[in-house]
């Protein structure tokens, strides 16, 4: 299968090399990125804070409120004691890299999500873990703290932002386009998760895109876009990218 170069956005920079092949755009003195920095994310109408075992109590309680429906598509939960709680991130962060942030709504422990896949040198970073509690499903602050987790990353150098779930969970799915990401593809047969199938759909926000995203979502989260009792004008689907 041949690739149309004709279709190739232009900021792609496609070069011809010395033989005449094209070849990817030139990034000249790249060094690689270091893994970010653990400092605290705030905006409007969350904050995100780097995990330590104080947060577990307050997430398990509010991981308690949900009927079971959140854990679905998790690798982990439901949870049965703030104890197991922090067993679970503390054994993600040690085994598998999780770098974790808890999000606060209200002053409020809402939920909990990760920096995951650190490649350093090619400065990619995924965001997973994302474990909402029923307090931040579908709020702002659901969209604040992703806005604020992803901004972090490209604030630091990073050229790659990554985000997958299984493709079954269309509520994942949808979430990941409404943010902006665009859909790469499907691995079949990733994973046995909870001793299914688990076949994995990939999506990314890329560092020659991020402006475009960026603005977007500053400007559905502008407080401009929201009445005084917090509902919002406009819907960010409603509001196009670039």
């Amino acid at each position: 299968m041949s690739v149309n170069f004709d279709t190739v956005s232009p900021s792609l920079g496609i070069r011809d090399n010395a033989f005449g092949d094209p070849v990817g755009k030139a990034i000249p003195d790249w060094q690689g990125c270091q893994r970010l920095p653990d400092v605290e994310l705030t905006g409007r109408t969350c904050r995100l804070v780097p995990y330590a075992e104080t947060y577990a109590h307050g997430l398990f309680e509010a991981y308690a409120q949900d009927d079971g429906r959140m854990w679905s598509y998790l690798p982990y939960g439901p949870f049965d004691s703030p104890h197991s709680v922090n067993d679970s991130i503390q054994k993600y962060q040690n085994n598998r890299d999780f770098h974790t942030f808890v999000i606060l709504k209200d002053e409020q422990l809402v939920g909990h999500a990760s920096f995951m896949r650190y490649d350093l040198a090619n400065g990619s970073v995924e965001i997973g873990g994302v474990t909402y509690s029923p307090a931040l499903q579908r709020s702002t602050a659901a969209t604040e703290a992703m806005y604020q987790m992803m901004k972090h990353a490209f604030a630091h150098g990073y050229r790659r932002y990554e985000w997958k779930c299984n493709q079954l969970n269309m509520p994942s799915s949808l979430a990941a386009l409404r943010l902006g990401f665009s859909f790469e593809g499907v691995f079949r047969n990733h994973q046995v998760a909870r001793e299914g199938r688990r076949d994995t759909a990939w999506y990314s926000v890329i560092v020659e895109e991020w402006p475009q995203v960026r603005a977007r979502l500053e400007s559905w989260l502008s407080p401009e876009n929201f009445s005084v009792d917090g509902r919002q004008k406009k819907a960010l689907r409603d509001i196009p990218i670039g």
